[in-house]
């Protein structure tokens, strides 16, 4: 009800922007800086004194030189990457690896604080024409559930996004223009007030040098923040959205240019000063001055509309860190979960985890926007510098090809230069007062993207190590721990038995007399079947060991007396009740499950019963096996899999879900391929299930039904081949698709299930019982 309805990914195409929705989606950010960037300019100048805050017009002239180098540089860029030039990417392509993830950690930093700062600000002019909501307690709230119902509407999708955020970004902007033609015409024509108005007298508390000019100068690049957003988004825009986007960017900078200049000369004009408390805001006084008379409505009017593109803002970072995620999770620096498509074509994860980030920082610094600000734009013109630099590099390369290089690379190279003195100016300026924070997360986010990159690393080459077997080599031995002789005992034993004469059944003998009555039991039951169809009963003596303990040395003790043959646990259990009721019901079982997944070479089959149906089959030879190996890669784990399934049966089928057509393609070559490496026996049937909503589980699991309802005579087993990773952290590097898969198929009786764990390191014995003993497991 809240996201909508999924969409499928044939539609992706028509979810792209307009340039008039894409300037209100990938400007909001850099636009709403008007109400923020002349305030952060005067609260710096004050220091030198009431006298010098007339130089904030100069300042706001240069810093919308600034603007128009730094667009000129960027519309370079966007033919140049016309699937996106952010400056990861063209840091990256040009610079070199390092170089681009330092840009795209410091943008991911800047996107964080633009929510934050963007909302807080927000809220302040909220708080300005509502002075009741002043309280740290009610701002922080408001915050938070602000940057929650943006969230919401971006998990919609960006087309959506877009639609409902259009509005009150032109609505923001016609007013600004109106408070700039009206505060003009009424000062310089009715007021015939000076240019520079008479500020009321500040003491001056620093003197007037270079350092409070150039401090001055770094506070009033918020204006600058935002502007990147358009050249990194250009696969949201329609076709051609090369050249959509480079006119999205020249209509941004004129209103950006327009709106910042104006601001800056009614606040000289009205001779407007900075709260120290931020409330009531520089924009907002000038509104109240500028909207009396017949336009007095127009005040509440803009501090609404001041207080939607603040909040909109956000959107800019909304639509762009989720982008950039994904890119670097396609890199493999961050978890491959950044890549995935939610229902509505938005990359939900990036969407949530932004939201999150930007909730802790705001409750952190209780929603402070002077607290937040002084974090702010130091990682965007980090990245602006990387970019243009990368482009420079970008037009000597192509030197022989293009003409006109020369005008190119002088564009960029001067836009290199200015950004980066710049960050300089921004990174010495605003140190002590905050920036040093961004300067060391930088370096730290990049060691953390470098660890990801090595663990993914690490696991492509365990992937793609080729281990020859063959389903003739395989050699089963099965092991049933049993408990008492029941329906579910005598249907592992006759799945087991099925499949090799090298069963065991094992008991652990809690109680003596239970013990004595199984053992009775079972000779009566072993003397009605024939002799192929019989198991020996192992007693184990509990002594001072746990039952589950017991268990897992018996099991570790005949892998190693049969170290050539293929160790298989079959775990029986009845389907009463839900799968937690069932967990919690036996907790022996779930303890057991987890320490053997952590044993390598070791195969686990759940085997679910129905607990009340009484037409399965109880002998091995009314077992007829059928097998379903979801693949994902043809690695080695899919290998080693089909091949388990191959020996267990003839009925086998691989099971790949394709998001789209060219996925399709791709895999069926990769299986004739391979096929074409098999002998006959061996050769296994491929089928594609198609998802068009992107989701992985739901079609696998609907094919296994369908499956399952075909053929309810057959043993159905599903084989997850399933990677293990040596350390907790690692976890969350992976989606789990077998751990969800698993989860949903327990819940299905008569449906087995077997697990083939890959170990990626070896993990020691020793640390799956610790892993099974963590309380958070």
């Amino acid at each position: 009800m809240l996201i909508g309805s999924p969409i499928p990914t044939s539609r992706s195409e028509h979810e792209r922007l307009t340039k008039f929705k894409a300037l209100a989606v990938l400007s909001s950010d850099a636009i709403s800086s008007v109400a923020y960037a002349t305030e952060a300019i005067l609260a710096t100048l004050i220091v030198a004194g009431s006298i010098n805050l007339g130089l904030t017009l100069p300042i706001s002239f240069a810093i919308v030189l600034l603007l128009a180098i730094v667009a000129l540089s960027y519309r370079q860029t966007i033919p140049a990457y016309p699937n996106g030039g952010g400056s990861y990417i063209v840091a990256k392509d040009n610079l070199g690896t390092l170089p681009g993830l330092i840009a795209a950690a410091s943008l991911m930093i800047d996107y964080v604080l633009t929510v934050s700062v963007s909302v807080s600000a927000g809220v302040q002019a909220l708080a300005t024409l509502f002075p009741a909501l002043s309280s740290t307690f009610t701002i922080v709230s408001i915050d938070v559930a602000l940057v929650l119902f943006i969230m919401l509407v971006n998990l919609r999708g960006v087309r959506e996004s877009g639609s409902i955020f259009a509005i009150p970004t032109y609505i923001f902007i016609g007013s600004a223009l109106l408070l700039i033609i009206v505060g003009a015409l009424k000062s310089f024509f009715i007021q015939h007030n000076p240019v520079i108005g008479h500020f009321q007298y500040v003491a001056t508390t620093e003197p007037l040098t270079i350092f409070v000019l150039l401090r001055s100068f770094a506070a009033g690049c918020s204006a600058m923040t935002g502007v990147e957003a358009i050249s990194n988004g250009i696969p949201a825009f329609k076709k051609p959205e090369p050249r959509n986007a480079a006119i999205t960017l020249t209509w941004m900078a004129v209103i950006l240019g327009t709106l910042f200049i104006g601001t800056s000369a009614l606040a000289m004009s009205y001779h407007v000063e900075a709260n120290p408390a931020g409330n009531p805001t520089v924009i907002g006084q000038i509104a109240q001055q500028v909207f009396t008379g017949p336009l007095f409505f127009m005040f509440p009017v803009f501090q609404i509309a001041t207080l939607f593109i603040l909040t909109l803002a956000a959107n800019t970072s909304y639509a762009d860190f989720p982008r950039l995620s994904s890119l670097l999770a396609r890199d493999h620096f961050l978890p491959h979960q950044f890549a995935f498509r939610g229902d509505r074509l938005a990359f939900s994860i990036g969407i949530v985890f932004l939201a999150v980030l930007a909730s802790l920082l705001l409750v952190v610094f209780k929603g402070d926007t002077t607290s937040l600000i002084n974090l702010y734009a130091v990682g965007v013109f980090m990245s602006f510098t990387l970019s243009q630099g990368g482009m420079v590099r970008h037009w000597w390369r192509l030197r022989r090809e293009k003409r006109g290089w020369q005008r190119s690379m002088a564009i960029n190279g001067l836009g290199a230069l200015t950004t980066l003195l710049v960050a300089l100016v921004i990174a010495t300026t605003k140190f002590l007062s905050g920036a040093w924070i961004v300067v060391i997360l930088i370096p730290l986010l990049v060691l953390m993207f470098l660890a990801i990159h090595r663990h993914y690393l690490h696991v492509e080459r365990e992937r793609t190590t080729e281990i020859p077997i063959r389903p003739k080599d395989i050699r089963h031995r099965f092991i049933v721990p049993v408990e008492r002789l029941d329906l579910a005992t005598k249907r592992s034993l006759a799945y087991a038995r099925s499949i090799t004469p090298r069963v065991t059944a094992v008991h652990v003998a809690l109680d003596r007399q239970k013990t004595n009555a199984l053992r009775t039991a079972w000779e009566e039951e072993q003397n009605a079947l024939s002799e192929d169809e019989r198991a020996p009963l192992e007693i184990i003596e509990q002594g001072y060991r746990s039952l589950v303990r017991s268990l897992l040395h018996y099991i570790d003790a005949t892998q190693q007396q049969y170290p050539d043959e293929t160790l298989t646990v079959v775990l029986p259990e009845f389907a009463e009740g839900s799968f937690l009721k069932r967990l919690l019901r036996n907790p022996i079982i779930l303890r057991l499950k987890i320490s053997l997944f952590y044993r390598p070479e070791i195969v686990v089959t759940n085997l679910t019963l129905p607990a009340q149906n009484n037409t399965l089959p109880l002998r091995p030879k009314d077992v007829h096996h059928r097998v379903i190996v979801p693949v994902a890669e043809l690695d080695r784990v899919s290998h080693q899999s089909l091949a388990y399934a191959r020996s267990i049966s003839h009925h086998v089928t691989a099971a790949h879900v394709a998001m789209d057509e060219q996925e399709v393609e791709m895999v069926q070559s990769k299986w004739e391929r391979l096929q074409n490496r098999l002998s006959e026996e061996e050769e296994t049937y491929l089928v594609v299930v198609e998802s068009p909503y992107r989701s992985l589980l739901r079609p696998l699991l609907a094919y296994i039904d369908t499956v399952h309802a075909l053929y309810p005579e057959d043993t159905l087993t599903v084989i997850l081949p399933e990677f293990v990773v040596a350390h907790w952290w690692e976890y969350f590097l992976h989606n789990q698709t077998a751990f969800h898969l698993k989860t949903a198929l327990l819940a299905r009786s008569d449906i087995v299930v077997t697990d083939i764990p890959q170990h990626l390191r070896g993990r020691t014995i020793e640390e799956g019982e610790e892993h099974m003993n963590d309380p958070q497991t």
